[in-house]
Parts: structure tokens; sequence; C-alpha cells
């Protein structure tokens, strides 16, 4: 299995077991439907925000009070514009 191949595997794994049903359901959902669009730049930009509390994706996500921003990067701009 290649690196792209695995690191496909593994976003998708920790996109589906985050710690709160919620975030599962949202971040599973976006990365199933996006993960083959992503280049490999983009697919290192998604895992770096998998590794992002679920407390803090979620006050960014939905426009509450967050004290820090996260990055312009591609994958995170359109995970923000993700919609169930």
């Amino acid at each position: 299995m290649n690196n792209k191949k695995k690191l496909i595997k593994k976003i998708i794994y920790r996109s589906t077991h985050r710690g709160t049903k919620e975030m599962d359901l949202l971040i599973g959902k976006f990365v199933k439907k996006k993960i083959n669009l992503f280049t490999n730049t983009e697919l290192e930009e998604l895992n770096n925000l998998l590794m992002t509390e679920d407390k803090f994706l979620e006050e960014w996500y939905f426009d509450k009070e967050s004290e820090k921003l996260p990055p312009n990067y591609k994958a995170y701009n359109e995970f923000k514009k993700f919609r169930l």
C-alpha cells in the first residue's frame, strides 16, 4: 500500500472516531464525500485538521467564540463550507 493510500485510510478512520457522535457524523461525511478530490498536500492539511480538538472544531465550524483561527488551507475552507 502506498503512502497516499495509507494516509487516506488513516484520515477516514480518524474522521469517524472523533470522540463525539456529532463530530463523527459531520467530519466523517465530509471526508467520505471529498477525500478523493484532495491532492497530497491537501490530505496532509486534512490530517492536521483531524488532530484538532473537537471542541475547537465545533466552535470554529459553527462560528461560535474561538480564540485561535486555523490556517487558511484549502482543506479547512472546504470543511467550513460543507453542510450535511
